[in-house]
C-alpha cells in the first residue's frame, strides 16, 4: 500500500515515481508534468528565466506537496502544516530546496480576478492560523518597501503559476494554482539579495531571458524587496489584466498569534524524506 501522494510532504522523487507508475491523481500528474516541462523545456529559443528554480528542478532538489482545495479549510490546515514541516527540514534536506504546491483544479474556468482572490485567501488563511509571532524585523503594512509574507517565524516569498496568463508563460500554469514558496534563508543562502553583487547580475539576466522566454516586456511590478518604489505582495501573483487584479494589498497582517490554535492542536506532518535522501 502507498502513501497518499495529496497533503504530506515529498521528494520529487517520490512525486516523479507515483506519476511514472500511475498511483498518483490525474490532476497532480498533470501538474507535475507542465511544471517540469516548463521549467526544464525552452520556449522562443530561450531556457526558463530563474536559472536557480531549473537548474533546482534539474538536481531533484525542490520538496512539493498537493493541495485538494484552494478554499477547504481542511485542506488549508493541511497545507501550514506542510509549510512549518517544509521549514523545519529543508536546510538539512537540500538548503536550495523550495517547497512546490500543486492545487486541485477547480471544477469549471476561473478569472484571473478569481485567481487572485484565492491566493490572497490562502495566505490570509495561513497568517492567521500561524502559531508564531509575527517577525519583528518585518513591517506588518504589506505597502512598506521591507514588507513579505511570513511564516512560522520566516520571511517567504510566494511565486505563483496560473491557466490565466496568455502572454508570459513563465507564469502560466494550464492546470491550476501553483505557489512554490521561497524562505528568504534561500536567497540568502545562494547570495543573491538585491544589496549583493551578484544579485544584481542574477537579475540582470533573469530579466533577459524573461523578455526572451516570454516574448513580451518583463512585468512592471517586478522588483526588488527594501527598494522604495518597490512592492513585494504585487510580484506574487503579476497581473495579466490590471483591471482584474487587486490595486491595494489583499490582506491583513497583525503580529499577535496564535489567533487559531487548529495547527498547534492538530498532528504534526511527517515528511516522506527518506533518510539517504538527506543532501
Amino acid at each position: 500500500m502507498t502513501d497518499p501522494i495529496v497533503g504530506g510532504l515529498h521528494t520529487q522523487e517520490t512525486i516523479a515515481a507515483r506519476v511514472d507508475d500511475g498511483t498518483a491523481p490525474d490532476w497532480v500528474a498533470d501538474h507535475w508534468r507542465t511544471f517540469r516541462e516548463g521549467l526544464l523545456g525552452e520556449r522562443n529559443g530561450s531556457p526558463f528565466p530563474c536559472y536557480f528554480g531549473a537548474r533546482s528542478v534539474e538536481a531533484g532538489a525542490p520538496l512539493y506537496t498537493a493541495v485538494d482545495s484552494m478554499t477547504d479549510p481542511a485542506a488549508l490546515v493541511d497545507l501550514g502544516r506542510t509549510l512549518q514541516a517544509y521549514l523545519d527540514v529543508y536546510p538539512e534536506y537540500d538548503d536550495h530546496a523550495s517547497l512546490v504546491t500543486f492545487f486541485k483544479p477547480p471544477d469549471r474556468p476561473l478569472s484571473e480576478a478569481a485567481y487572485h482572490e484565492h491566493l490572497w485567501n490562502v495566505l490570509q488563511f495561513l497568517h492567521v492560523h500561524d502559531p508564531d509571532p509575527w517577525p519583528d524585523g518585518i513591517p506588518t503594512d504589506p505597502d512598506d518597501p521591507y514588507w513579505e509574507f511570513c511564516f512560522a517565524g520566516e520571511p517567504i516569498f510566494p511565486t505563483c503559476r496560473a491557466p490565466f496568463y496568455a502572454d508570459r508563460k513563465s507564469r502560466y500554469c494550464p492546470i491550476g494554482l501553483e505557489i512554490t514558496f521561497q524562505p528568504r534563508a534561500l536567497f540568502e543562502e545562494l547570495d543573491v539579495t538585491a544589496d549583493t553583487e551578484k544579485g544584481d547580475r542574477a537579475r540582470e539576466i533573469i530579466q533577459d531571458r524573461l523578455a526572451d522566454y516570454d516574448g513580451v516586456c518583463p512585468h512592471a511590478d517586478l522588483g526588488d524587496w527594501g527598494h522604495k518604489g518597490d512592492r513585494e505582495w504585487s510580484q506574487y501573483m503579476l497581473s495579466s489584466d490590471e483591471d482584474q487584479a487587486p490595486s491595494e494589498p489583499p490582506i491583513a497582517i497583525s503580529r499577535e498569534h496564535p489567533k487559531s490554535t487548529r495547527l498547534v492542536e492538530t498532528e504534526p506532518v511527517t515528511p516522506s524524506i527518506p533518510q539517504e535522501a538527506q543532501r
